[in-house]
């Protein structure tokens, strides 16, 4: 069933896991790819001794604001994630060696999801939010990993974990704590929260 909104819904972004996520929660959506330049932000961000949830979180208001601009009165939905392990931001890794290195970097241990969402009409933000799921690969083989990365294909290298929970990715992991709507890219639920308060869904 699709909701009928009440307003135009335009997502920010050209991840097809985000539109994916949207479309299954019946919500008709737009996908307008915001051009930011996200590694000038990220290094600004480190430069001013910021955080990863500020940096999150300025990277979702700027692709909102950014896409608004051309929306007029449409709801644009911003977001964006930075995987957080120690003292290191992990960007998408450019191509399978690299989802490899970054694989054995993150090999029995912790890392931070840090998500975060804005949503904007023209020139205002309207709600914002931040998720922070903390997740544990498991100490897998050298074995595993070489036949994860060949049974994954390229798809891994939209993900800045490197995997895809939802499907094989979910075997790299011993144990996940928070939302996993937000793992994937997008705090659904408390999106869905702020649309039906806002009139935008039917309640």
């Amino acid at each position: 069933m699709t909701s009928p909104s009440a307003v135009p819904l335009i997502l920010a972004s050209s991840s097809r896991t985000r539109a994916r996520l949207l479309e299954e929660a019946g919500l008709n959506v737009t996908c307008d790819p915001a051009a930011i330049d996200e590694a000038a932000t990220k290094a600004r961000c480190r430069a001013e001794g910021r955080d990863a949830a500020a940096c999150a979180a300025s990277l979702a208001d700027a692709k909102a604001a950014c896409v608004a601009e051309r929306h007029e009165g449409a709801l644009v939905i911003g977001a964006d994630q930075l995987l957080v392990a120690g003292e290191d931001w992990f960007d998408k890794p450019e191509d399978r060696v690299a989802a490899r290195r970054q694989l054995q970097r993150l090999r029995g241990q912790p890392h931070e999801l840090v998500t975060a969402i804005a949503v904007w009409r023209g020139n205002r933000p309207l709600w914002r939010h931040i998720e922070r799921p903390r997740l544990l690969m498991r100490d897998f083989s050298d074995d595993f990993l070489d036949a994860y990365l060949a049974a994954s294909g390229d798809g891994i290298l939209a993900s800045v974990g490197a995997y895809q929970l939802e499907h094989f990715g979910a075997q790299l992991f011993e144990r996940i704590d928070g939302d996993y709507f937000a793992i994937l890219g997008l705090p659904l639920l408390p999106l869905l929260g702020f649309l039906r308060a806002a009139g935008a869904v039917r309640r």
